[in-house]
Order: C-alpha cells, then structure tokens, then sequence
C-alpha cells in the first residue's frame, strides 16, 4: 500500500495573505513559499479570477510546528468553511491560552478552554477567517 501524505489546503477568498500574517502573530507559524497569480509561470485563463486578484496569493506553504500547511486565495471572494477543524495538541495548559487567546481574537468561541474528562485543558472557537479550531493539552 502506498503511504499517503494528508495536509489541509486552505482557501480563504481573497484573505490569504492576512490570514498568513494573522497565524505567523498568533501560532509562530513560518511561511516557507508565496507565489502570486501575477508571478505563475502560466497564467489563468482571463475569467478565472475576480478583478484585482492578479496580486493575491495563487499557492502558499506555511508550517504551524512540524506541520505544513498549504494556502490560496482561490479563485472567488469570500470562502464558508463546514465540517472540518483544525486541532492544535500542546504540551501546557499555557501553550493552550496563548493559541487560543490568539487565534479567538476577532472569532467567535464555541467553548471556552475548560478542564475535561481527557485533559486539563480543551476548548473550541472559529477564527476571524471562519476557520474552525479545536485546542487540547495533551496529558
């Protein structure tokens, strides 16, 4: 069987670059690679892209720890996300109020950092970009 490698590619219509910044602040994340549209070796047929998106970011890789991640603006204005969070593990109940106090900044909590049966700290929030997060210190 062949092994397989799964890494969320985010879209955030026409917010990519703010986002990138917003989690470079908030997670330390490191951004590796940036190409804009106007930058690619090919470019989109004409009516692919909305006006002014020539400059927004066509592919991004970043990393949260040893975790990459991929980024576009994709091809529209505006992105809803449903079914789908990301989870942050952390070793410290202080890791997990930094991220979460972080990346809750202009989002909307779902539930708020709290002792569970499973660990000492463990909370749920969506970011101001609409992505679904889940923190959990791990015991």
């Amino acid at each position: 069987m062949p092994s397989a490698l799964i890494q969320p590619y985010i879209m955030f219509g026409g917010r990519c670059e703010e986002a990138l910044e917003f989690y470079r602040t908030a997670l330390d994340a490191q951004i590796d690679m940036l190409m804009r549209f106007k930058d690619s070796p090919e470019p989109p047929p004409a009516d692919m892209l909305p006006p002014g998106f020539d400059n927004k970011v066509m592919h991004a890789s970043f990393r949260i720890g040893d975790n990459v991640l991929m980024a576009s603006d994709g091809c529209e204005e505006g992105q809803q996300y449903s079914g789908i969070s990301l989870s942050i593990s952390v070793a410290t109940e202080n890791e997990a109020d930094r991220f979460f106090t972080a990346l809750s900044d202009g989002g909307q909590v779902q539930m708020p950092l709290a002792k569970t049966f499973w660990s000492p700290r463990f909370g749920m929030l969506t970011d101001r970009f609409g992505i679904s997060w889940m923190i959990n210190v791990v015991v």
